[in-house]
């Protein structure tokens, strides 16, 4: 018999759990557009997402997932032919990259390995080769939710620095933004964009982008801008024109009380939480690994994500069960979805997310469940994961 009966935990990473709270948010009438409540649902929104990005620049919110954000934050500074240097550890700045080439960018990629992060010498090598300056743009992600990587976005911008190149430093952070630190004008990123589904807590649906001074004036010669992406007209003095149209209402009612969460909370705190849920988690795979089938994808522990960790899996000797076998285990029979490798890692790894609106007995309870899917399916594994967990978060979380 399944004992999947009860609230399915949703432990894939991104769309996350949405808050009660925010569902309730949501649910009201819809109202008038033109003047009363919602423009100031608006202000604060614009003024809080600085607060969130660590901006004094302009802020945007599109009516869109985090693949329309990458398109605004490239349309809004990119003409054709313009070319543009991705920085991949993972699948979501290649993702980005394509979205460039698509608009008629010239792309180019340094190849990185998905089991490290980003080697800020590499890039730096690589600028100062660029003599002309042909390089107009470089494209990066913070967390990389399908490797599991954390880049080091401050070494990163550090080393492009120091070479005195002008390329625009752009910046994904959907997978990090309220996970952990990001600070766009103090480690001197022009462009940073990010979704509402992950760390934000809010459903799907809405997408954000930073801009600098820098950014800005790259803006007014840009030739890829089209009217919905376009900075300047939502820079515009109507409440409509910050939208482009008919504003997303109640995905903005649920933003709103979903900052209100965040923030009162704190940032600093949010991000201790992740910290500690991601260890928590870490210590779990670290035992199971000793069983030689499950193990790290990323190799260094210093580049392991806070919102997510993904874990290969090795072929079970003398078995032909596979990670689809846990993944359905862990699914129908006990009511836990766990998130899938991607990409390059289809069929061969899966990914528990930490990340947003998360706590203890929801990160215990997964591993839980996955520690009994492996008794189950008779995966050879270390024992004692979830104890390892329990066992950190004890000496961890002060009495």
């Amino acid at each position: 018999m399944p004992v999947s009966a009860g609230r399915e935990f949703l432990s894939i990473p991104g769309p996350t759990n949405v808050p009660d709270a925010v569902l309730q948010a949501m649910h009201q009438p819809a109202v008038d557009i033109y003047s009363g409540g919602l423009i100031h649902v608006t202000t604060s929104l614009l003024a809080d997402l600085k607060k969130v990005f660590r901006t004094t620049g302009d802020t945007y919110i599109y009516a869109a997932n985090g693949h329309g954000a990458w398109e605004a934050s490239l349309a809004n500074v990119l003409s054709r032919g313009d070319k543009v240097l991705v920085l991949a550890s993972g699948r979501f700045a290649q993702g980005w990259g394509e979205t460039a080439a698509a608009m008629g960018a010239e792309v180019e990629t340094i190849a990185g390995d998905w089991k490290r992060a980003v080697d800020p010498a590499e890039v730096s090598a690589r600028l100062a080769a660029d003599k002309a300056h042909a390089i107009k743009a470089i494209l990066v992600v913070q967390i990389d939710t399908a490797s599991g990587v954390v880049n080091d976005i401050p070494a990163i911008t550090k080393a492009i620095k120091a070479t005195g190149h002008p390329a625009l430093i752009m910046v994904d952070v959907v997978a990090s933004l309220g996970c952990m630190p990001f600070e766009m004008d103090a480690w001197g990123v022009d462009i940073a964009m990010a979704g509402s589904q992950k760390g934000l807590m809010a459903p799907p649906g809405l997408g954000f982008v930073a801009a600098n001074a820098r950014a800005k004036a790259a803006h007014r010669s840009a030739g890829c801008v089209t009217p919905y992406w376009d900075w300047t007209f939502r820079d515009g003095p109507e409440h409509y024109m910050k939208y482009a149209g008919t504003p997303p209402e109640h995905l903005l009612f649920g933003l709103r009380k979903a900052f209100d969460m965040l923030l009162a909370e704190g940032m600093e705190a949010a991000f201790r939480r992740h910290e500690l849920l991601a260890e928590a988690v870490r210590r779990a795979v670290g035992v199971w690994s000793e069983g030689r089938v499950l193990s790290f994808n990323i190799a260094d522990s210093r580049e392991r994500a806070c919102s997510v960790t993904t874990v290969l899996w090795s072929n079970v000797p003398g078995s032909n069960v596979g990670v689809q076998a846990l993944l359905d285990y862990c699914r129908v029979r006990c009511g836990v979805v766990l998130g899938v490798g991607i990409g390059g890692l289809d069929g061969k790894a899966f990914r528990i997310a930490h990340m947003g609106h998360v706590n203890a007995p929801m990160v215990l309870g997964t591993l839980g469940v996955i520690e009994a899917g492996l008794q189950a399916l008779k995966v050879p594994h270390g024992k004692g994961g979830v104890q390892a967990a329990i066992d950190w978060l004890g000496r961890n979380v002060p009495a």
